[in-house]
């Protein structure tokens, strides 16, 4: 069963609200470390000073191209292209239009171990062993979780087993919600192209949850499903038979993060957590005292205006404080 229990190995964190704050230094690296250019999709070496992987990149569309289509080719989220390019037509970017890439991202503040997934932010973080001599790495790749009453559970848990072109046995929910709309669902979805599981799923030690790929990978990046974890199936078919049996998932809703560039720069990043709470006075507060306690003890004058912005929008930007 999950675990409610919940560790901060890595520095000091305070939670806020009803969410998490995840703090760090902010790694800025060259852009061919930072890129990860010699690395597979998603893949990045572990920073030795810092928590940042990634950089931010543009890319121009083609006529056919969809905002969807260039998201999934850039290993990012249907959220994440557009909370970057809330001016980009989805349907219709346009031939030549140049649209961000979001591609730079803060590690949570969690134990660099197996699986972190925060639904804040819509995206999965593996940890894998290393053999000696190797360097350490962290792959990271977008995800869809549960929608609102289907809320992804939160704790500590670990996979329990593996299935490759997995049938669907549909819960006794949705073959009701199906026979009320005059569309009865079957028993059970054999493999294949209409299997919502996809080709791979990596079930948890939670009842009925689980990680898996998608026969409608459009909804990746989405609060779509009925709570499990749907991964793009390039994505989850890279890690399926690395992920051993037994590995640690740390599910956590960490919508605020804050970081520290190399030259004293401070950076905060905002997403929806998934109650939805607008963030108030008492959550604004905290994040400036955390601000101004990780400045070394050094009094800082801090922005309240800006900071509240960045809040109010939480568009997961990674925005540079004044």
């Amino acid at each position: 069963m999950i675990s409610t229990a919940r560790r901060y190995p890595l520095t000091r964190v305070k939670q806020l609200w009803l969410g998490s704050i995840t703090l760090g230094a902010w790694l800025l690296a060259s852009s061919a470390a930072a890129s990860g250019s010699d690395s597979p999709r998603g893949h990045y070496p572990l920073p030795e000073n810092g928590n940042m992987v990634g950089e931010v990149s543009t890319v121009a569309a083609t006529e056919e191209d969809t905002l969807m289509d260039i998201a999934r080719a850039h290993n990012v989220g249907y959220e994440e292209i557009r909370m970057a390019n809330p001016d980009v037509s989805l349907w219709v970017p346009g031939e030549g239009t140049e649209v961000t890439i979001p591609g730079q991202f803060i590690l949570p503040d969690e134990e660099r171990t197996g699986i972190v997934i925060n639904v804040a932010e819509l995206r999965l973080y593996y940890y894998p062993d290393v053999k000696a001599g190797e360097t350490p790495r962290v792959e990271t790749y977008p995800i869809g979780i549960g929608r609102d009453a289907f809320n992804t559970p939160l704790g500590i848990t670990k996979t329990t087993m593996r299935l490759e072109n997995p049938a669907w046995y549909p819960p006794e929910s949705i073959r009701r919600e199906a026979t009320e709309r005059g569309d009865p669902a079957p028993a059970v979805v054999p493999p294949g192209a209409e299997n919502p599981l996809g080709r791979f799923t990596m079930l948890l030690d939670i009842p009925g949850y689980m990680i898996h790929s998608t026969n409608q990978p459009d909804g990746v990046g989405m609060r779509a499903s009925r709570g499990c974890i749907r991964m793009y199936p390039e994505d989850i078919e890279s890690v399926f038979w690395r992920v051993p049996v037994g590995t640690q998932v740390n599910i956590i809703d960490a919508p605020i993060k804050l970081g520290w560039g190399a030259n004293d720069e401070s950076f905060v990043q905002a997403f929806t957590s998934t109650d939805e709470k607008a963030y108030g006075m008492e959550t604004l507060l905290n994040v400036v005292g955390l601000i101004e306690q990780y400045e070394g003890g050094n009094p800082r004058s801090v922005d309240y205006e800006q900071v509240r912005e960045v809040l109010d929008q939480s568009n997961g930007q990674i925005v540079p404080l004044s």
